[in-house]
């Protein structure tokens, strides 16, 4: 949802957008595509990138079964540690990789006041939050600014 706003803004900005399609398999004939379920990606199609926002997930919308907080993590964890991989491997990799995690990280603190230096909170969406930002490793050994 966020993505469908942003990338508009940014194309009116002066600035090339180019959408990682998602797809099951390379079969649908997008150069540039990717599942993060399976962790496949093809990032030949992209060209120089300057910058890289990820904001896929599974929609947190829904009953928390056991199945939909697996897919919940993974979705977030996995594709944003085979995003991050994948970055890196390319020619030309860009300087940044936006990964917006979520306030979920800091947890249930009441009327507590969180700013970025507050520690993690506990729960299920903290753990994934504090997964999901390390997943982000590979690009950050690398230089990406994050």
């Amino acid at each position: 949802m966020i993505g469908s706003a942003l990338a508009p803004f940014l194309a009116i900005g002066g600035h090339e957008v180019t959408k990682l399609s998602r797809a099951a398999s390379p079969a649908n004939g997008a150069n540039a595509w990717w599942n993060p379920a399976t962790s496949q990606i093809n990032l030949g199609g992209v060209g120089d990138l300057e910058a890289v926002i990820h904001l896929a997930g599974e929609p947190l919308g829904g009953r928390w079964s056991p199945t939909k907080k697996q897919r919940i993590r993974d979705s977030r964890v996995n594709g944003t540690r085979s995003l991050s991989e994948a970055l890196i491997r390319i020619p030309r990799p860009p300087k940044v990789l936006v990964c917006a995690s979520a306030t979920g990280f800091y947890g249930s603190r009441g009327d507590e006041l969180l700013d970025e230096q507050s520690a993690s909170g506990s729960g299920f969406l903290a753990e994934v939050c504090r997964a999901w930002e390390a997943a982000t490793a590979p690009a950050a050994e690398e230089g990406f600014g994050l």
